[in-house]
C-alpha cells in the first residue's frame, strides 16, 4: 500500500474510529439488554437458565388480570399527578422569588435549595424515614403519634413530601435559567401601561418560559412513573396494604424476588409504551392550548 493510498484510508476510516468506542458501549450497555429484555417479555422464567416460551401470555396477564399490576398503575398515576400540581409551583415560585433583586444572598438561597437534589433519593430516603418514625422529630414536633409510615392513607403522601424536597430545587435551577431568558423590556411595557404583578406574570413570564415549563412537566411524568427506590426504602418495600407499590417496584419484586425475569421484562416494556402514550398526549395537549 502507498503512502498516498495510506493517507487516503486514514482519511476515510478516522471518523469511524472515533466513534467506535462510543457505538462499542451503546450496543453493549443499551441496545443487547433492550433487545435481550424484549425477548425475554415473551418467556416465562425461573432462572437465567429456565426459560418457556409463552408469546403474548405475560402482556395479557398483566393488562387484563393482575389485581397488583393495577394497583400499582394506580399508585403510581396519582403520585405523578400529585406531584407534578405541587413540584412545579413550589420550583417556580423559588425560581421566581430567587431571581429578584430584592432578595439578598441569592446565590446562597440557590444552591442551598438545590444542593437536595445531590444527595439521591436512597439518602433521601433514610432521612425522612428518620423523620417519619413513630418517635422521629416529625411527631416530636407534632406532639402526636401519627403512624406516617404505617399508616395506609399516609404512606404515600410521606413520600411525596420526601420527593418535593428532593426535586423542588431541580425545578428552580430549570426556572430560574428561563426566567433570565425574558425579556425585561416586555416588563417595563406593561408597567407603564398599568399591568400588576400577576398581570405580568400570567402574560409575560408564563409565555416566556413556556418552553422550559413544558421539558419540566414531562420530564416531571418521567420521573414519577419511574419511581422507585424514594418508597422502597422510605416504606421498607411496597408500604402498609400495596399502597406504596409502585410500576418500576413491581417490576423488581417480579424479577429479583420471585424470579420470574420475563414477566419483569414485560412490566418494563408496558411502563415504555404507557410513558410514550402520556407523553405524546402531553405534548399534544401543550401544542393545542398554544394555538388557542
Amino acid at each position: 500500500m502507498t503512502p498516498n493510498s495510506m493517507w487516503r484510508f486514514q482519511h476515510r476510516a478516522a471518523p469511524y474510529l472515533f466513534v467506535a468506542p462510543f457505538l462499542v458501549l451503546f450496543a453493549t450497555f443499551m441496545v443487547y439488554p433492550m433487545a435481550r429484555s424484549l425477548m425475554l417479555s415473551f418467556y416465562r422464567t425461573a432462572g437465567p437458565q429456565h426459560l418457556v416460551y409463552v408469546g403474548w401470555e405475560n402482556y395479557r396477564y398483566l393488562l387484563f388480570h393482575d389485581v397488583t399490576f393495577a394497583l400499582a398503575v394506580v399508585n403510581t398515576a396519582g403520585f405523578t399527578v400529585a406531584f407534578l400540581l405541587l413540584q412545579v409551583p413550589i420550583s417556580l415560585g423559588l425560581a421566581v422569588l430567587l431571581n429578584s433583586r430584592h432578595v439578598r444572598w441569592r446565590s446562597f438561597f440557590r444552591f442551598t435549595f438545590f444542593s437536595s437534589y445531590l444527595v439521591g433519593q436512597v439518602f433521601v430516603a433514610v432521612v425522612f424515614f428518620q423523620l417519619f418514625a413513630a418517635d422521629g422529630l416529625v411527631n416530636r414536633i407534632l406532639g402526636n403519634d401519627i403512624p406516617w409510615l404505617t399508616n395506609s392513607s399516609l404512606a404515600m403522601p410521606s413520600v411525596l413530601i420526601a420527593d418535593l424536597w428532593l426535586t423542588a430545587g431541580y425545578g428552580m435551577v430549570y426556572f430560574l435559567a428561563a426566567l433570565q431568558t425574558v425579556d425585561q423590556e416586555l416588563y417595563e411595557a406593561a408597567h407603564i401601561d398599568g399591568a400588576g404583578a400577576w398581570q405580568s406574570f400570567v402574560h409575560i413570564t408564563l409565555p416566556g418560559i413556556r418552553p422550559v415549563l413544558i421539558f419540566v412537566i414531562v420530564v416531571g411524568t418521567i420521573g414519577g412513573f419511574q419511581l422507585f427506590e424514594l418508597p422502597y426504602v422510605l416504606l421498607q418495600g411496597p408500604g402498609p396494604n400495596y399502597r406504596g407499590l409502585t410500576i418500576v417496584m413491581y417490576l423488581f419484586i417480579a424479577g429479583f424476588n420471585n424470579g420470574d425475569l420475563g414477566y419483569a421484562s414485560a412490566i418494563g416494556w408496558t411502563l415504555v409504551l404507557l410513558l410514550l402514550v402520556v407523553t405524546l398526549f402531553q405534548l399534544r395537549l401543550f401544542r393545542a392550548t398554544r394555538e388557542v
